[in-house]
């Protein structure tokens, strides 16, 4: 009978009824200072059902933490009085801190004393020879070699012959703009806008062609209709033209 109640002291990995407690209260997030005991005997029972239903034989320290815990709850709820002496839930608190602080103890010593039962010998200094013994293929060392000539080609910074498509981009003067569309609005009042943005070339005219219209705009050379989407000829006008950029570079 003492041998089985050695064996079942340790249930599922627990010590004792505090590591069971101290279990339950890091499981549901509970403060060990303010414990709610209505909750911590709701699941302190339950753990001891659950092992009974597997027919675990339970040491006796448990089931005296069980009584011990329904005290305290009955405590809980009658009047406090002076004379009653000391909380009994302060005194279990006192010793799950005590005990929380001896396992931490314990694993840090089981952690400092890792590794003291292995022994090492030191490395040993092995002779190397720098000799390249290697045999390779006539193919296989011209693949290489070329494969190495590109890689220094790549490395190379970029001709300008690469560079002048972009830089050699025409320059199309928002003046010019101005002036074209002046000169067909005086042989013709109106001018769809669509007719202006078709016949420029390339993204540079197009822009400079939006940016030539808006400054008509601002001088009052000219108006918008919104109906049939034409620009109409105002005349010359008293505000002097002035546009905001001479040029517009082509993309």
């Amino acid at each position: 009978m003492e041998q089985n109640a050695r064996l079942s002291f340790k249930i599922n990995d627990y010590e004792g009824p505090l590591d069971l407690i101290l279990h339950l209260i890091s499981k549901h997030q509970m403060e060990i200072c303010d414990i709610r005991i209505s909750d911590l005997l709701e699941q302190y029972m339950a753990a001891i059902r659950s092992w009974q239903e597997q027919d675990l034989e339970i040491a006796s320290e448990f089931l005296e933490m069980a009584s011990r815990l329904v005290y305290i709850k009955t405590v809980s709820l009658l009047p406090r009085r002076e004379e009653d002496g000391e909380d009994p839930k302060a005194q279990l608190v006192g010793q799950l801190l005590e005990y929380q602080a001896c396992k931490q103890a314990a694993a840090l010593l089981a952690q400092q004393s890792q590794g003291f039962g292995l022994f090492v010998r030191r490395p040993m200094e092995l002779e190397t020879d720098p000799t390249y013994t290697r045999r390779h293929l006539p193919g296989e060392l011209a693949r290489a070699y070329w494969e190495a000539v590109g890689k220094g080609r790549r490395r190379l910074p970029p001709q300008s012959e690469v560079f002048s498509p972009l830089v050699a981009k025409p320059f199309v003067s928002v003046s010019s703009r101005i002036f074209h569309i002046l000169r067909r609005l005086y042989r013709r009042d109106r001018l769809p806008m669509d007719e202006l943005f078709l016949e420029s070339r390339g993204r540079s005219e197009l822009v400079a062609t939006f940016m030539a219209v808006l400054e008509l705009l601002k001088a009052k050379r000219v108006r918008m209709d919104e109906g049939d989407r034409t620009v109409v000829f105002l005349g010359r006008g008293s505000a002097p033209l002035s546009p905001s950029h001479s040029t517009t570079k082509g993309g």
